[in-house]
């Protein structure tokens, strides 16, 4: 049987119109509350014939830079807006995780705040005496619950809130960065949730601009920018071309190609993998690197990512990830790149990719994929794409 349909977004394009009037002094502004001599319409296309469709049970990821229109194709899918052109088809009941905390009263209490959003998202008060406590708890609030909201913290809104609407039971949860405040225990915690609820085949729709978490929780994604669909498909691929449209084309240098673009500032002249025969006897690899620099750069961030003989990433990750403070560098300055890899790979050719970006990490200045191949010769087989050394003992 064919995989079900859960959400279909069928050619949807969303416009605004802007007024604009020319006022040439105050008088002409009182005047033309009468008058629309002057006065201009703007079409604002806030997103542009987009399609596609997510299957039930799916983790979906939409991911845009800001003002790309992915915040409107969310309200678009939660009903707050509706198309100027185009179809979106939802089956079962849909609750966004959007805004949090509307319709929040700052001058009552967390707990009558409680009973008042539970009351908004359609339940009775028995149903939620019954989950309360179960609401507190994994807010995390149990000694603030009789305190005015507004004394709350914002993080402490959004831990509330959030665990209000995980009471809601739904078929389809859009996620709109609601996670951006709270510590990372609490985030880690709304993860583990939305994993367990996967399990059910509940479809999760996640706006987000964290690449780790798309690449982590997403099965597909889809990338929108200046008002379009421009890529969907494997999150680590869609995560790729994200991280690409922060560089600004003005600067892509010779290299610019689909396999390797950046702005230059710096620039891989060559990698290497020693030993060159990995087999079952090598404990451990190294990836060694030579960067020029080209122009002055500060605080420069290195990594690197092995792909599996299937496509597939199996782990990458970069100085910044490892805390690894790199110095100031000028122009003529050549930085050598050593990365010790413990040989926990199954047998088969693998890719590697090597990165090199400015402080701010998004602002590539080599991105080289399938700098080279090594290839992995391992006796003991396994069809899992790693295979580390095993120990085991039976008695």
């Amino acid at each position: 049987m064919a995989d079900r349909i859960a959400l279909k977004v069928d050619r949807v394009s969303k416009n605004f119109q802007l007024p604009h009037e020319k006022n040439r002094s105050i008088k002409s502004a009182f005047v033309g509350l009468f008058k629309s001599k002057d006065r201009t319409i703007e079409t604002q296309h806030a997103l542009r014939d987009v399609s596609f469709e997510v299957k039930k049970g799916e983790f979906f990821g939409i991911v845009g830079r800001n003002g790309s229109g992915k915040s409107t194709l969310l309200k678009m899918l939660a009903g707050i807006y509706q198309p100027t052109k185009g179809h979106v088809m939802t089956e079962g009941k849909l609750v966004p995780f959007i805004e949090l905390g509307v319709g929040f009263n700052p001058e009552l209490t967390g707990r009558e705040n409680v009973y008042l959003n539970g009351a908004l998202l359609g339940f009775s008060k028995q149903e939620i005496d019954a989950q309360y406590d179960d609401i507190v708890r994994f807010a995390e609030l149990e000694d603030f619950m009789d305190q005015k909201l507004k004394n709350y913290s914002s993080g402490m809104q959004v831990r509330l809130a959030f665990s209000v609407a995980t009471t809601a039971k739904a078929d389809i949860l859009l996620i709109d960065e609601v996670l951006a405040v709270g510590d990372a225990d609490f985030q880690r915690k709304c993860f583990d949730y939305f994993k367990e609820i996967k399990k059910g085949d509940t479809t999760v729709i996640f706006v987000s601009h964290d690449m780790g978490a798309v690449k982590e929780y997403c099965d597909r994604a889809i990338l929108i920018d200046n008002s379009r669909l421009v890529a969907s498909g494997n999150p680590d691929n869609i995560a790729r071309d994200y991280t690409r449209l922060f560089n600004e084309p003005g600067n892509a240098g010779k290299q610019q190609n689909k396999r390797r673009w950046g702005d230059n500032a710096m620039i891989y002249e060559s990698v290497t993998v020693s030993p060159t025969t990995i087999d079952d006897d090598t404990s451990e690899f190294v990836i060694t690197a030579k960067v020029a620099v080209n122009e002055p750069i500060e605080k420069p961030v290195f990594g690197f990512s092995i792909v599996a003989p299937d496509s597939r990433e199996l782990f990458g990750t970069n100085t910044h990830i490892a805390e690894y403070k790199t110095n100031s560098y000028k122009p003529g300055d050549t930085i050598t790149v050593t990365w010790r890899v413990p040989n926990v790979f199954a047998d088969g050719q693998h890719a590697l990719n090597v990165t090199a970006s400015h402080e701010d990490v998004l602002t590539v200045c080599d991105w080289w994929e399938d700098a080279l191949r090594f290839r992995v010769n391992k006796i003991k087989k396994t069809p899992y794409p790693v295979n580390p050394q095993m120990r085991v003992d039976v008695k």
